[in-house]
């Protein structure tokens, strides 16, 4: 029954993403794109911040100032919300991860996938395998039991490089007493760092993402 609710979930998003126009230039949908992201910025009173200060700040991001950090190579914007509680992912190690999300396209500003915010996902929590090489960070969502990989990739389990990139500044552990918090990040990814259908439509997503180790 679960694999048929993917199924089904999958085919209304690929229904929904074909009514996008073929006419548009890949120029014009970037430029799109591109105005999607500075709008949310302006509407939402983001303080972007220079790679530079976000290290003299010891990599973090002040929320109440509503700091994001702008990352030049790859265009994304992150907000650590909370570091976390254990430690990062150790060089050399694979680990299980575990994470919930709402996902928001910034180019109808609209919710459009969650296992938080939507009561008939909130019991998928999305399983990845995460492995760390130095700074590198490869992952591969578990087929079966992710609810982004069963909607948005096709054959492939690869975890976007958007989900990715947060874990070189965040401990990923499970809360062991009174007061531990699992990591969450908010995170602005463009289409070229998201998954299938963000890359062959050219838009941009918000997420909010919560990071915990898995057994």
């Amino acid at each position: 029954m679960k694999k048929l609710t993917y199924l089904l979930l999958a085919l209304f998003a690929m229904t929904a993403f074909v009514a996008c126009n073929d006419d548009e230039s890949y120029a014009d949908q970037k430029k799109a794109e591109r105005s999607a992201i500075n709008k949310y910025i302006a509407d939402s009173a983001v303080n972007v911040i220079s790679e530079t200060q976000f290290a003299l700040q010891g990599y973090t991001t002040n929320v109440s100032k509503n700091e994001f950090v702008l990352f030049q190579s790859s265009g994304i914007y992150m907000q650590i919300v909370r570091k976390g509680c254990g430690e990062p992912i150790p060089n050399g190690k694979t680990v299980t991860v575990l994470c919930r999300f709402t996902e928001y396209n910034l180019k109808t500003d609209t919710i459009q996938l969650s296992n938080i915010r939507d009561s008939r996902w909130d019991a998928v929590v999305d399983k990845m395998t995460v492995t760390r090489n130095s700074a590198d960070y490869t992952g591969y969502f578990v087929r079966g039991e992710s609810l982004l990989q069963a909607v948005y990739g096709n054959s492939s389990t690869a975890v976007p490089q958007g989900w990715l990139m947060p874990l070189g500044f965040i401990n990923v552990g499970r809360p062991a007493k009174e007061g531990d918090e699992v990591a969450k990040v908010r995170i602005i990814v463009p289409h070229d760092k998201g998954h299938a259908y963000a890359t062959q439509y050219v838009y941009p997503c918000l997420y909010d993402i919560t990071y915990e180790l898995g057994r």
